[in-house]
C-alpha cells in the first residue's frame, strides 16, 4: 500500500534556502547600489576637478595679461599699464588663410576688450560652475579662432621656416573646445559648485540654454 506523504510535512524544509537566496539578492543589490554610488561620485568629482582646472587657465591668462606678473605677460606690459593684451599673439600670426586679418586686429580696442571679456567670462563660469552652456559656445568661438592663428595644417611658416606643427589638426585649443562642451553637456558645475543653485533660478528656469 502505498503511503503518501502530508504536503505540509516538507514544505518547512525549503525556507532556510529561500531565506538565504533573499539575503544573498539583498546584499548584491545593496553593493549594486553602492558600486553605483561609488562611480557616479568619482565621475562628479573628475568632471569638476577638470572644470575647475580648465577654469583657473581662463582666469590665469586673463590675470597675467590684465597685470603683467611676468609669465607669458612681461611686468608694466600689462593691460592695466596700457599693453594690448591680444596684439603679441595676432601680431606674430605667420601662416594660415587669415593671417593678414588676424594682422589687421592687433592693437584694436575692441579685440582686446573681446579677447579679455572672454577669459573672464568663460573662467567665472567654470569656476563657479555655472552658465556651462553659454561658457562652452564663447570658449569654443575663442578657440577656433586661435587654432586659426595657430594654424597646424601650415608646415612652413611665411618666411620659409618650419612651423615646428606636432599635429596638422589637433591641437591644445581643440582639446580645450572638447573639453568645454563635455562640461556643459554633463552638467558638471552641480558638483563643488553653483550649478545646482544657478538651475534654480527663475531666468534659468525659463531659458535653459542659461544653464
Amino acid at each position: 500500500m502505498a503511503v503518501h506523504e502530508h504536503p505540509r510535512r516538507n514544505s518547512g524544509f525549503h525556507l532556510p534556502s529561500v531565506r538565504r537566496n533573499r539575503t544573498a539578492a539583498a546584499s548584491e543589490a545593496t553593493a549594486s547600489a553602492a558600486a553605483e554610488t561609488d562611480t557616479h561620485t568619482a565621475r562628479a568629482c573628475t568632471l569638476a576637478s577638470l572644470r575647475l582646472l580648465t577654469g583657473f587657465v581662463f582666469l590665469w591668462a586673463f590675470l597675467d595679461k590684465t597685470f603683467g606678473f611676468g609669465y607669458a605677460t612681461p611686468p608694466g606690459k600689462g593691460w592695466i599699464d596700457g599693453g594690448s593684451p591680444a596684439k603679441g599673439f595676432l601680431g606674430s600670426v605667420a601662416a594660415g588663410p587669415m593671417r593678414s586679418t588676424f594682422h589687421s586686429w592687433a592693437g584694436d580696442t575692441w579685440a582686446d576688450w573681446l579677447f579679455m571679456l572672454g577669459l573672464l567670462g568663460v573662467g567665472v563660469a567654470l569656476t563657479a560652475g555655472v552658465a556651462l552652456r553659454l561658457a562652452a559656445v564663447a570658449g569654443t568661438a575663442m578657440m577656433a579662432l586661435m587654432w586659426l592663428a595657430e594654424w597646424p595644417p601650415a608646415k612652413h611658416l611665411a618666411d620659409g621656416s618650419a612651423s615646428m606643427s606636432s599635429n596638422p589638426f589637433v591641437d591644445y585649443h581643440l582639446i580645450y573646445a572638447v573639453a568645454l562642451i563635455a562640461l556643459a553637456a554633463c552638467s558638471a558645475g552641480d558638483a563643488l559648485g553653483l550649478g545646482h543653485l544657478w538651475a534654480k533660478l527663475p531666468l534659468v528656469r525659463r531659458s535653459r540654454w542659461l544653464r
